[in-house]
């Protein structure tokens, strides 16, 4: 039976309680969503709808989920390459638990690996903010280059890569191209990608720097509506998947303890070897 509001506001009252929410209400018998019960959500809607509705708070479109699904999928996993996937292997062959390997993936997260989509996003964001763009404006393509330039100046001056394009190991990232096809498809291509596109072109013609996943990813999140403050949570969504596969795979495939180089590969720059008595007597 669904509790009514003047039976929620009477509890709230009598409990006094500390915590605050409008994402989920959870009650006797009764679990809602952002006013949705679980048990239709469960029945009816997919992964991606769910975690839409969780951070929007509104269930999307089918083509808003079919974009977000691939935008997760495109995430999902990179091998061994990255450091995340690296930490959370060499601590499962150490005998580490699974939610703690995971955890210790999730915890090498930073501004050099997976912060670049929130920080891609946040330039997006900034840039047609300062130049008073929207969604609308797609079409103002003298305005996007502007913007664009502008994005690449601020960083060629400071001498910084610009998040979102180039990529450590791809000359061209092979993901991007189809994430804008697909945006184009499912009508999820706004200005925020227009711009990212003109910034690779002007870098591409400067130095041969191509779009990476983050770059399309931060467009495409950011016409869908998202903050970038979402973005590493968002990140961490689509990779979670992959780092309980590696832990997984370490465990059941490798030899305990395992390292990345053995000890004749670690080169020692420090002092001679001192004598400790010499520096005693002298003190």
């Amino acid at each position: 039976m669904a509790i009514g509001r003047e039976t929620v506001e009477s509890l709230i009252k009598i409990g006094k309680p500390k915590w605050k929410t409008s994402i989920s209400q959870v009650a006797p018998n009764q679990i809602t969503t952002r006013g949705y019960p679980q048990e239709d959500l469960i029945e009816k809607i997919s992964f991606s709808d769910m975690v839409y509705l969780l951070l929007k708070g509104q269930i999307p479109s089918k083509n808003r989920a079919r974009m977000l699904q691939s935008v997760l999928v495109s995430f999902c996993d990179h091998g061994v390459t990255p450091p995340s996937t690296q930490v959370a292997r060499l601590m499962a062959s150490t005998g580490s638990s699974m939610n703690s390997c995971v955890a210790g993936g999730l915890l090498s997260f930073g501004k050099h690996h997976a912060g670049a989509l929130e920080l891609s996003m946040k330039v997006l964001q900034d840039a047609l903010k300062s130049l008073d763009l929207d969604e609308t404006d797609s079409d103002n393509l003298d305005q996007l280059q502007n913007a664009a330039q502008m994005v690449v100046d601020h960083y060629y001056r400071k001498g910084e890569k610009i998040p979102g394009f180039g990529h450590r190991f791809h000359q061209e990232d092979p993901r991007p191209p189809k994430l804008i096809d697909m945006a184009i498809k499912y009508d999820c291509f706004g200005v925020h990608t227009e711009l990212a596109l003109n910034i690779e072109e002007i870098l591409f013609e400067t130095k041969g720097i191509r779009m990476n996943i983050d770059g399309a990813n931060a467009g495409i999140l950011s016409d869908l509506g998202f903050e970038w403050e979402l973005g590493t949570g968002i990140f961490m969504i689509g990779r979670l998947p992959a780092l309980v596969a590696h832990v997984n795979e370490e465990k059941i495939r490798e030899t305990p303890f395992r390292k990345l180089f053995e000890i004749e590969e670690i080169y020692y720059d420090g002092p001679d070897v001192k004598t400790l008595d010499e520096f005693l007597n002298n003190d």
